[in-house]
């Protein structure tokens, strides 16, 4: 039996959108969306929590995670690799795990199918080590253009002098797919911790979102297009069985 665990990391000290993991959206923090989502989803045998703050390891308890311990603040600054406190995790856990999956606090309309989806697919590929949530790009790399220092004049981002007709000059229809990771879902083999010291490993499959799946909170623009999408119906949460946690003062 291939056994896994879900990963939420929930640092605090957002600094685009203060507060974000614990504010609440449609009435919930939004990180019980994570959690309820890798609930429903019936593949992980334990949802833990990570983060540095007591307020967001309260909230998540009341939500139904395990959140055995803080991680050290040295992993849960602006710049900290997630590597870091992966690894720091699985190593502090008594039990092992086949698999872990990231499930990212700020994917509010991944649902779980998401997850079952991408567990499938990733065991049926056995030569990857991990599976990443992508979708095709919107603005194209073959359109992104490089100014001198002067700002005087630009060259093209990727080098296109090889083209009979140069990307920059072709309608979008014609140029190479190009896919953009989301923080949807990522799901590896734990042993690429280990092996690698990346949460990725060498070879990665892609696993391509669908509509909203993939829309992530960065901002309070996301944060505010979250609300309006959620208002009129055009997006989905997963549903959260518990009373709604007090909203922060």
């Amino acid at each position: 039996m291939t056994t896994a665990i879900a990963l939420i990391g929930a640092r605090s000290g957002s600094e685009r959108v203060p507060g974000k993991n614990i504010r609440a959206l449609a009435g919930h923090p939004l990180i019980a969306f994570a959690i309820a989502t890798a609930q429903q989803s019936g593949v992980f045998e334990r949802v833990l929590v990570s983060t540095d703050s007591e307020q967001i390891a309260e909230v998540a308890r009341r939500y139904g995670a395990d959140v055995p311990f803080l991680r050290p603040d040295e992993y849960a600054t602006a710049t900290s690799p997630d590597i870091e406190w992966i690894a720091w995790t699985l190593q502090r856990l008594p039990e092992r795990y086949d698999l872990f999956a990231i499930v990212r606090a700020t994917n509010p309309f991944r649902g779980p199918d998401v997850i079952r989806r991408g567990l499938e697919q990733l065991l049926a590929t056995p030569e990857a080590d991990s599976i990443r949530a992508v979708e095709p790009v919107k603005q194209h790399p073959g359109k992104m253009w490089l100014l001198a220092d002067d700002a005087r004049t630009m060259r093209p981002l990727l080098d296109q002098s090889h083209l009979d007709a140069a990307w920059h000059a072709g309608q979008y229809q014609a140029l190479p797919p190009v896919y953009a990771q989301n923080s949807a879902l990522e799901i590896a083999w734990t042993r690429v911790v280990t092996e690698t010291g990346t949460r990725e490993g060498r070879v990665l499959a892609p696993f391509l979102t669908q509509g909203l799946e993939g829309f992530n909170v960065d901002d309070e623009d996301d944060w505010e297009r979250a609300e309006a999408l959620v208002a009129s119906g055009r997006a989905t949460l997963p549903p959260v069985d518990r009373e709604p946690y007090p909203a922060p003062s």
